[in-house]
């Protein structure tokens, strides 16, 4: 069975989602690495029996030294792919150049990148909005898309009700990414 980890910063709700879905039948996760102590997403995790670990950026006095011993931390876990699932951190060559790995978008890329995604989206006034799930290199959120999916913004739409429609396709496309990757 294919080995994942997966990288979070926060809720831990896609995290959650993939591990629900995914863990023990299509691949085994193997861990759930934060860079923040207090991540609401650790507790979802250990809930669901999958082991948990915590490197804090704060303690590194560059991204390239957080970097290095994060890729030493994924790689003591030997996954065949690593999971971007809310992981608020810009990385470097260091990371890019050394770990295979997939991150979750709520927009249509190239549209839109970086961490504002959703409000640039729903600002925007595009009809045509979505997410992206693609390979993660050094440009940020610029890697080969793996997949997209696509919704019709509704006039009526507040910004409350479309991050509604973000996270509802986010909590479906991510694990089907995955599959696809792994397989």
């Amino acid at each position: 069975m294919k080995k994942i980890v997966i990288l979070f910063s926060g809720e831990g709700f896609n995290a959650q989602n993939i591990v629900k879905r995914l863990h023990n039948k299509e691949c085994e996760v193997v861990c759930g690495i934060t860079n923040k102590k207090d991540a609401k997403g650790l507790q979802k995790l250990k809930n669901l029996g999958v082991k948990t670990a915590i490197l804090e950026h704060i303690n590194f006095d560059s991204r390239e030294a957080f970097d290095t011993q994060l890729v030493k931390l994924i790689n003591s876990y030997k996954p065949d792919l690593v999971v971007l699932s809310g992981f608020m951190r810009i990385l470097s060559d260091v990371f890019t150049s050394n770990i295979k790995s997939i991150n979750l978008h709520p927009s249509l890329l190239p549209k839109f990148k970086g961490a504002h995604a959703i409000e640039q989206s729903y600002e925007s006034g595009d009809m045509e909005c979505g997410v992206s799930v693609h390979y993660v290199n050094d440009e940020l959120d610029g890697g080969d898309i793996i997949l997209q999916q696509k919704f019709v913004r509704n006039d009526n739409d507040t910004l409350e009700s479309f991050t509604k429609k973000i996270k509802e396709i986010e909590f479906e496309l991510m694990p089907k990414a995955i599959v696809k990757v792994i397989n």
